[in-house]
């Protein structure tokens, strides 16, 4: 897969393009990263590719004209939004929907992705109905800029694409089926007073995946009940999270 990320700071992403699992991407050729220095595309000898915002108010806004020609560049064209043809344009910002698991495997099916990061007080509207097709934040928060938001999908995707990293580590993550991922352990088999669980020893597969179903649903439930509320649960299922709220109870009345 292609990403095209436009920033006004290409240098923030050096050393992480050249490291673990991205790096690795890159090298092997799964992934191949264009950064494009906005800045390239200012009109005037000082490179602004800032100003004020018409109307009033504090902060700068990024200019339309050194964008559309640093879009232009990777073979966006205007109009995109509206007729939804050509390359997946994305805006990273706080004011766009979330990004979530569902989401970043959309992403992974596309050939090539062009990332906005966006600064200051944002990007001229007009850009974003011209090129834009999905507004995306990453989180409930304002960052600095939409370098590290770019980093976040870059990385959330790459791990997707066949052959950036084992299948089988993909099979039981987070937000697999909307649940949270049960505890991990390694060795030694007990570490300050603390040992593994004793079914995670006993090799009996059956135990152990019970187990981490029960463990899985308990985080989930404790963490983001949400997942579980938008879910199909399985018999097993309810009848493991009955038990996770009988065993809660218990502990609360204990404790208290």
């Amino acid at each position: 897969m292609i990403f095209n990320i436009l920033t006004l700071f290409p240098e923030i992403f050096k050393g992480y393009l050249e490291s673990s699992i991205i790096g690795r991407a890159a090298t092997k050729g799964f992934i191949t990263v264009n950064l494009v220095n906005i800045r390239d595309y200012a009109l005037d000898k000082h490179r602004s590719c800032d100003d004020y915002t018409y109307g009033g108010g504090a902060g700068m806004v990024l200019k339309p004209e050194p964008l559309a020609g640093a879009l232009n560049a990777v073979g966006v064209a205007p109009g995109r939004s509206e007729s939804g043809q050509g390359k997946r344009c994305i805006y990273l910002t706080p004011s766009g929907s979330l990004l979530d698991q569902k989401k970043v495997e959309g992403l992974a099916e596309e050939k090539e992705l062009v990332l906005i990061c966006g600064r200051y007080e944002g990007v001229d509207q007009r850009i974003l109905d011209s090129y834009v097709t999905d507004e995306l934040s990453v989180g409930d928060y304002v960052l600095s800029g939409g370098e590290v938001a770019a980093m976040v999908v870059l990385d959330s995707v790459s791990r997707l694409l066949a052959g950036v990293i084992q299948s089988d580590s993909l099979k039981e993550e987070s937000f697999r089926m909307d649940l949270l991922e049960y505890p991990q352990y390694t060795r030694p088999v007990e570490f300050k007073g603390k040992r593994v669980p004793e079914v995670l020893l006993s090799g009996d597969h059956a135990k152990i995946a019970c187990w981490r179903l029960k463990k899985s649903l308990a985080r989930t439930f404790n963490v983001r009940p949400e997942l579980l509320m938008r879910r199909s649960n399985s018999r097993e299922e309810i009848e493991l999270i009955e038990k996770i709220i009988d065993e809660m109870n218990e502990e609360g009345e204990a404790n208290g």
